[in-house]
């Protein structure tokens, strides 16, 4: 059987990524009272262990009010399907036994778009690193007991089977992790809430950010959406690119974001198919796509794959593209 794992308290450092929604300049306004303008609302919460933040245009306080409820009490139930933390959270009783029964429909979409993720970067993206995740985990804390081979010997997306009444995994001691999507697939699912109550200009950061409609009327021809600064490394000067992200979705991932050891040079970030920390030569990435869980896949399986193959992996989700940063500082674009 498969525990779940947390990060153990002896991790390192936690390095982290920086993605800022500027917006009007700074200023956050407090709710209102109803008005025929529109106002800024906040909302700032935590969701899958991650500062969450949702800055909405809406001429009604009030009802933005009853809609952070809403979206606060569905960012709740998407967390007991995806955590790691939550001991009776679907992902944990699928680890727990190999088998889940009548699965979430959340839970097969999320898996489905893992499995496209999984074959659009030959492999990269695997959520079935958690075992060796949870031996790079153990062995921070001083734990040698650990068998790497028998843990990367888990590994392997294509021994998941998945249908609509069960989820198995074929080979005992597997585990997943949804870290690498998950963020993202809340972010997506906020946004659709909202754009169902008809808001049209609004930034959802749950981990990753995405963006409907505009953050000021005032913008420029050139500027339609909300500035967003990227900054995925921000340990290498420079690693920055100022864009304006418009209904569309960005996430990030680093290479030395969180890491094993203690001079901090042991990726968190495993390559599936060697099952060791990535090293690539690409320190980060960003990922601008139309959907926030795409881009959070894609960004994670990049530092694993390397520039190469993320772009032979951008053709198949066009048009999503990449800013990355290699290890000596250098930055691009790529888009297929």
């Amino acid at each position: 059987m498969n525990q779940p794992v947390s990060a153990p308290g002896r991790l390192s450092r936690r390095r982290f990524i920086t993605i800022s929604a500027a917006v009007a300049a700074g200023t956050v306004l407090p709710l209102q009272k109803a008005s025929a303008e529109p106002a800024l609302h906040t909302w700032r919460g935590i969701a899958l262990g991650a500062k969450a933040e949702i800055n909405l245009l809406h001429d009604d306080a009030g009802r933005a009010r009853r809609l952070f409820t809403t979206i606060e009490a569905e960012i709740r139930r998407l967390e007991s399907i995806f955590s790691l933390y939550e001991p009776q959270s679907e992902l944990n009783r699928l680890n727990s036994t190999g088998q889940l029964y009548a699965p979430s429909l959340e839970m097969l979409e999320i898996l489905s778009l893992s499995q496209s993720a999984h074959f659009a970067t030959q492999g990269a993206f695997d959520p079935t690193v958690q075992p060796l995740w949870s031996h790079y985990a153990r062995l921070a804390t001083g734990d040698q007991t650990g068998d790497f081979k028998a843990a990367l010997a888990c590994v392997g997306f294509d021994r998941v089977r998945v249908r609509p009444d069960e989820i198995r995994f074929m080979k005992t001691g597997m585990a997943m992790t949804l870290n690498g999507i998950a963020q993202g697939f809340v972010t997506d699912r906020v946004t659709a809430i909202l754009e169902r109550e008809n808001c049209v200009n609004m930034v959802v950061e749950i981990g990753e950010i995405a963006a409907r409609g505009t953050a000021s009327e005032k913008n420029g021809p050139d500027e339609s959406g909300w500035p967003v600064t990227l900054h995925p490394d921000p340990f290498l000067t420079g690693s920055r690119s100022e864009i304006h992200l418009a209904n569309a979705a960005v996430a990030s991932s680093a290479r030395l974001g969180t890491t094993f050891d203690p001079d901090g040079s042991r990726s968190h970030i495993l390559d599936p198919r060697t099952g060791h920390p990535v090293d690539t030569g690409l320190a980060a990435t960003s990922v601008v796509a139309p959907s926030a869980a795409l881009a959070d896949a894609l960004s994670t399986a990049a530092l694993v794959s390397g520039e190469t193959q993320l772009l032979h992996a951008l053709k198949g989700f066009r048009p999503a593209r990449a800013f990355v940063v290699r290890d000596d500082g250098s930055t691009s674009w790529l888009s297929a």
